[in-house]
Protein backbone atom coordinates (compact mmCIF):
# COMPACT_ATOMS: atom_id res chain seq x y z
CA UNK A 1 0.00 0.00 0.00
CA UNK A 2 1.05 3.55 -0.81
CA UNK A 3 1.86 5.32 2.48
CA UNK A 4 2.41 8.71 0.80
CA UNK A 5 -0.93 9.26 0.89
CA UNK A 6 -1.18 10.18 4.76
CA UNK A 7 1.99 11.96 4.08
CA UNK A 8 -0.55 14.26 1.59
CA UNK A 9 -3.47 14.49 4.01
CA UNK A 10 -1.11 15.47 6.98
CA UNK A 11 0.10 18.30 5.14
CA UNK A 12 -2.55 19.71 3.65
CA UNK A 13 -4.32 18.79 7.25
CA UNK A 14 -2.00 21.01 8.68
CA UNK A 15 -1.76 23.71 6.15
CA UNK A 16 -5.90 23.87 6.40
CA UNK A 17 -5.64 24.30 10.06
CA UNK A 18 -2.98 26.84 10.35
CA UNK A 19 -4.63 29.20 7.68
CA UNK A 20 -7.90 28.78 10.19
CA UNK A 21 -6.29 28.92 13.59
CA UNK A 22 -3.04 31.31 13.13
CA UNK A 23 -4.98 34.64 12.46
CA UNK A 24 -6.99 33.50 15.59
CA UNK A 25 -4.00 33.72 17.41
CA UNK A 26 -2.49 36.53 16.18
CA UNK A 27 -5.01 39.27 15.65
CA UNK A 28 -7.18 40.02 18.60
CA UNK A 29 -8.16 43.16 18.45
CA UNK A 30 -10.35 45.17 15.89
CA UNK A 31 -8.57 45.30 12.58
CA UNK A 32 -8.36 49.20 11.86
CA UNK A 33 -6.47 49.27 8.92
CA UNK A 34 -8.82 49.95 6.13
CA UNK A 35 -7.26 48.36 3.11
CA UNK A 36 -6.61 45.21 5.23
CA UNK A 37 -10.13 45.40 5.94
CA UNK A 38 -11.09 45.53 2.19
CA UNK A 39 -9.08 43.06 1.61
CA UNK A 40 -10.42 40.51 3.82
CA UNK A 41 -13.68 41.28 2.71
CA UNK A 42 -12.84 40.17 -0.84
CA UNK A 43 -11.24 37.04 -0.22
CA UNK A 44 -14.40 34.75 -0.16
CA UNK A 45 -15.62 36.12 -3.65
CA UNK A 46 -12.56 36.05 -5.27
CA UNK A 47 -12.04 32.49 -4.32
CA UNK A 48 -15.48 31.66 -5.60
CA UNK A 49 -14.88 32.85 -8.45
CA UNK A 50 -11.67 31.58 -9.09
CA UNK A 51 -13.31 27.99 -8.86
CA UNK A 52 -16.54 28.82 -10.93
CA UNK A 53 -15.32 30.71 -13.87
CA UNK A 54 -13.40 27.87 -15.31
CA UNK A 55 -15.55 25.02 -14.22
CA UNK A 56 -18.06 27.42 -16.41
CA UNK A 57 -15.92 27.23 -19.31
CA UNK A 58 -15.13 23.85 -19.03
CA UNK A 59 -17.97 22.00 -17.99
CA UNK A 60 -19.92 22.27 -21.40
CA UNK A 61 -19.12 20.28 -24.17
CA UNK A 62 -17.74 23.16 -26.32
CA UNK A 63 -15.88 26.13 -24.54
CA UNK A 64 -18.02 28.75 -26.80
CA UNK A 65 -20.80 28.26 -25.16
CA UNK A 66 -19.29 27.97 -21.73
CA UNK A 67 -18.22 31.45 -22.47
CA UNK A 68 -21.31 32.51 -23.98
CA UNK A 69 -23.61 31.51 -20.66
CA UNK A 70 -20.57 33.66 -18.78
CA UNK A 71 -21.49 36.52 -20.50
CA UNK A 72 -25.13 35.87 -20.57
CA UNK A 73 -25.34 35.27 -16.85
CA UNK A 74 -22.82 38.51 -15.95
CA UNK A 75 -24.86 41.06 -18.03
CA UNK A 76 -28.47 39.19 -16.64
CA UNK A 77 -26.94 39.61 -12.73
CA UNK A 78 -25.93 43.76 -13.41
CA UNK A 79 -29.46 43.61 -14.81
CA UNK A 80 -30.60 42.60 -10.62
CA UNK A 81 -32.00 39.12 -11.84
CA UNK A 82 -31.86 36.87 -9.11
CA UNK A 83 -29.04 34.52 -8.27
CA UNK A 84 -31.63 31.28 -9.21
CA UNK A 85 -32.78 33.29 -12.26
CA UNK A 86 -29.20 33.67 -13.06
CA UNK A 87 -28.10 30.34 -12.56
CA UNK A 88 -31.12 29.02 -14.99
CA UNK A 89 -30.61 31.71 -17.82
CA UNK A 90 -26.97 30.25 -18.10
CA UNK A 91 -28.04 26.60 -17.81
CA UNK A 92 -30.47 27.85 -20.76
CA UNK A 93 -27.78 28.95 -22.61
CA UNK A 94 -25.72 26.54 -22.75
CA UNK A 95 -28.95 23.81 -23.60
CA UNK A 96 -29.18 26.14 -26.42
CA UNK A 97 -26.10 26.57 -27.91
CA UNK A 98 -24.95 23.06 -27.66
CA UNK A 99 -28.63 21.49 -28.99
CA UNK A 100 -27.88 24.01 -32.34
CA UNK A 101 -24.20 24.09 -32.82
Amino acid sequence: MNHEIYIYIAIMSAVTLAIKILPLTFIRGEIKNVALKSFLHYVPYVTLAVMTFPAMIYATRTELSGLCALFVGIISAWFGQSLFRVAVICCVTVFLLELFF
